[in-house]
């Protein structure tokens, strides 16, 4: 069984094999082993995403743990799997919009066995380490952008850079923006930040709970769950460095990305091979 659909691999693939620098081969002989196609090693990348496995038990007789490696180096140097979100955001805005006035922005905690230079002691896993990711999300849920960071940073300092990812975007922003934010960001520099900003802030007051589902911040903990739940690589973050786990978020945003875009797309065009059901 495939780690995801073919209706939602299929269209990423495509785009992505279209950023993929072409390898010219150099050898004078041409008698070296062939280059593994890219097709491969991506489909290995997409199950270590998903499955949380490490390299060697992904590798088999078709792909062995060190082109995983060697390739996913490749990649992320270029900078291909965050270029491939950024085609997948701008494709959604374009055929069903996003929804830029009302954001939410909330950090997320999750394991750091291996350690490495976003890894901190967890503030709530009893000192272990952990990675935080800051995730800013659009009305609908849509993933925006994502900031690495150690586990005990806290949030509110990482607002700042997790707002200027929308300088992603190459169009002008709505001209008043609701941020949506939860106690943790309670504090006088964080609607100083707003303000210099040009945004305002909904943010929840220290010490009065607050149901989430009265409020609009909802979508970003259902973003937190679609990664943590739909891709063990991040729940479990065994990467060492900040690049990389970028380059899997970059991905899995890819993954997420598109398939809201088919099941919006769903209700909102018809095309030749639409499928039978709604995805």
């Amino acid at each position: 069984m495939p780690a995801v659909p073919s209706c939602i691999i299929e269209p990423i693939w495509d785009q992505f094999s279209a950023l993929i620098s072409p390898v010219v081969d150099g050898h004078l002989l041409g008698c070296h082993r062939p280059r593994l196609p890219d097709r491969v090693v991506f489909d290995k990348l997409v199950q270590v995403l998903v499955l949380g496995a490490a390299y060697e038990k992904i590798a088999d007789t078709t792909c062995s743990a060190t082109t995983i490696r060697n390739r996913r180096e490749e990649w992320s140097e270029a900078g291909i799997l965050t270029a491939l979100e950024q085609i997948c955001l701008e494709a959604y805005d374009k055929m069903i919009g996003l929804q830029l006035e009302d954001l939410a922005v909330d950090g997320c905690i999750t394991q750091a066995p291996c350690g490495g230079e976003a890894a901190g002691r967890s503030p709530v896993d009893r000192g272990k380490q952990g990675t935080k990711r800051s995730v800013l999300v659009d009305g609908t849920g849509l993933p925006l952008g994502v900031v690495v960071a150690a586990a005990n940073r806290h949030d509110s300092p990482l607002l700042r850079p997790t707002m200027e990812t929308l300088s992603r975007f190459g169009f002008e922003l709505p001209e008043r923006i609701t941020v949506h934010l939860d106690a943790g960001y309670d504090s006088k520099a964080t609607r100083a930040l707003l303000e210099e900003l040009g945004c305002n802030g909904e943010i929840a007051t220290k010490g009065i709970p607050a149901p989430i589902q009265n409020t609009a911040r909802w979508v970003v903990e259902r973003t937190n769950s679609w990664h943590n739940r739909g891709f063990k690589k991040l729940a479990v973050c065994t990467e060492k460095r900040i690049r990389v786990i970028e380059a899997f978020i970059g991905l899995a945003n890819a993954i997420i990305i598109t398939g809201r875009l088919l099941r919006e797309g769903w209700t909102h065009h018809r095309w030749g091979t639409r499928p039978a059901r709604q995805p």
